[in-house]
């Protein structure tokens, strides 16, 4: 059986073997390794194209499915992904075979280790945060490293091996692995870290809030003395953390006490336009070509963590600016008939409301038909029933998807796509359930018109739904 804290990496390591390689961080890793000149080979259930074809062209020998002759003496290190279990073939031969193991979080420490971690956490805006302060960097000439949940604009990629001194991170508050239930921010050792906020999600694995808050408690408590932390001030739930960190803490967003303050925001179509108050004082005039006061927050936390660097107010206002932006996050897919297709990441409820709101306001001379589909382990169950009939108000029309998989999850305890429905009917908004994907596309394609923006939400493939729609259109 593998235990947490009988992993010891091994001094000298050659060939490393990462058991289900095709998610997109263990995708990553597995890349990053080889870059890095180690031999590298995964296994995963199911290789399909993006990740089938990027990790073949990085040279990366992939097997399908998991088999224990996969695992032999010859491995110098195998890391263990999230989504294995402790039944897993290969698991077991490694178990079997003692051989030395890790999980992502560790692996990354260990083999970029040398080099100065920005990590960004919390419950929303991870991913554009982290892409931002990179690309900030980037622009800055710093040659940064990065390892991100998403796809960042301009790179084509969610990692990158820069000759810089800095590496920016997400920090991701579900568990590390099965034989490791603590958060993945854990493992990590940032300079500096961004908190965005703190709210309930990962019902699989947190009980309620307060579960969520004394992971992140650990997190703040374990920032060293010389770190800094810069933390938004719009949850409750992160006022209550903040004051445990032992390093200095600088708070940033929209209110009036935030150290690193937006103000004076207008959106000019898609690009955003605010200025920035340092401590009340100006630092100066700034836009990027992003939607919404959710994304002005994680600008401002961005431009918070690169000036922090000592990077300078011009070259943070020329990088935002031309910002490429993140897949899947109000990423415009293509427009047919007048009719643009948006897709966006959003799932759990605070994002949604924001995204829809955000896409609203930036278009309000259209209509826009919200297409949600809740996929998350959180948005499955009901804990969020009454929470998702608040979060479409901005929306013309709505379209929910029954949850997929939903079998897997007791009735008691499921959401209902047509209680939502229902909900949002009697708020007086244009609201139905469909059963499935197809059904979706046949009533989009009979009801949207020329003008129309129609808003795909949804942190999965949404059985591509964006390409067969704009097809069908």
């Amino acid at each position: 059986m593998l235990k947490a804290e009988a992993n010891i990496i091994p001094g000298q390591v050659k060939r490393i073997h990462l058991i289900a390689v095709c998610g997109t961080g263990m995708g990553a890793l597995a890349c990053m390794l080889k870059e890095l000149g180690y031999e590298v080979t995964g296994s995963d259930a199911d290789i399909y194209p993006p990740m089938s074809d990027f990790l073949r062209d990085k040279g990366i020998r992939v097997f399908k499915g998991f088999d224990p002759r996969h695992i032999s003496r010859e491995i110098d290190l195998v890391v263990v992904g999230n989504a294995v279990r402790r039944q897993n073939p290969e698991a077991v031969a490694l178990a079997d075979l003692q051989l030395p193991y890790c999980s992502m979080p560790q692996a990354l420490n260990h083999f970029l280790g040398r080099r100065r971690q920005i990590m960004v956490s919390g419950t929303h805006g991870k991913t554009t945060t982290a892409s931002l302060i990179a690309w900030i960097l980037f622009r800055a000439g710093l040659e940064p490293s990065f390892f991100i949940g998403g796809i960042v604009g301009g790179f084509n990629s969610n990692f990158l091996l820069g000759r810089g001194k800095w590496l920016v991170l997400e920090g991701d508050e579900y568990d590390t692995a099965f034989f490791d239930k603590g958060p993945k921010f854990l493992h990590f050792r940032p300079q500096l870290t961004v908190i965005t906020g703190i709210e309930f999600d990962h019902a699989d694995i947190y009980a309620d809030l307060e579960a969520v808050e004394n992971a992140f408690r650990h997190l703040v408590q374990g920032l060293a003395p010389q770190a800094t932390l810069l933390a938004g001030d719009s949850t409750a739930s992160l006022e209550k953390i903040v004051g445990h960190a032992a390093c200095r803490v600088e708070r940033y967003g929209l209110g009036p006490a935030a150290f690193w303050r937006a103000a004076q925001m207008v959106q000019k179509g898609r690009r955003l336009e605010f200025s920035l108050l340092r401590a009340g004082s100006p630092v100066g005039e700034f836009s990027c070509p992003l939607l919404g006061k959710h994304n002005l927050e994680n600008i401002t936390a961005a431009a918070a963590a690169a000036l922090n660097l000592g990077i300078s107010p011009e070259a943070v206002r020329a990088a935002l600016k031309d910002f490429p932006g993140v897949a899947r996050r109000q990423q415009i897919r293509g427009e047919k008939n007048g009719i643009l297709v948006m897709d966006d990441f959003a799932h759990h409820p605070t994002a949604v409301k924001a995204t829809i709101e955000a896409v609203a306001a930036a278009f309000p001379r259209r209509r826009l038909i919200a297409v949600f589909e809740p996929r998350t382990n959180s948005s499955r169950r009901k804990v969020f029933q009454q929470a998702y009939g608040m979060s479409f108000d901005s929306a013309d029309m709505v379209c929910v998807r029954r949850p997929p998989s939903a079998e897997s999850i007791d009735p008691a305890d499921r959401f209902s796509a047509g209680q939502l429905a229902a909900d949002l009917a009697a708020r007086g908004i244009d609201a139905r359930s469909f059963p499935d994907t197809d059904a979706i596309i046949e009533f989009l394609v009979s009801r949207a018109r020329p003008g129309d923006i129609i808003l795909v939400m949804s942190n999965g493939g949404f059985d591509n739904i964006h390409s067969r729609l704009l097809d069908a259109l």
